[in-house]
């Protein structure tokens, strides 16, 4: 299957070192971003998802993109559909990697 890099992506990282006062005035990590960053979506395998199920956690997606262009980053700003989601698990595949995602906040099944 040849790769198409029709979905786009922003890397955050979390700096927990540092703080930067939130819209309700509260103190949170400072985040770092690196936008605009091409993918492939992929659906979840099924077997991975009714693992990570049994333990409470909803997948919702996994994206392909270029291994170099990951570098640690705990979550990711999905363009599509504007939402934001935890990188729950990586897979490198050599010059590509899969992160495996839930949105962010969902961390329990159903």
């Amino acid at each position: 299957m040849s790769s198409r890099w029709s979905d786009v992506i922003d890397l955050i990282s979390i700096d927990e070192e540092n703080e930067v006062i939130n819209e309700n005035g509260y103190p949170v990590p400072a985040e770092t971003r690196r936008e605009n960053i091409f993918c492939n979506k992929k659906d979840v395998r099924s077997a991975e998802f009714y693992q990570a199920a049994a333990q409470n956690i909803r997948l919702e997606m996994m994206l392909e993109m270029h291994s170099v262009d990951y570098q640690g980053e705990e979550y990711l700003f999905f363009h599509r559909d504007q939402s934001r989601y935890f990188i729950e698990r990586t897979y490198d595949r050599g010059e590509k990697i899969e992160l495996v995602c839930r949105k962010d906040g969902d961390r329990h099944a159903g």
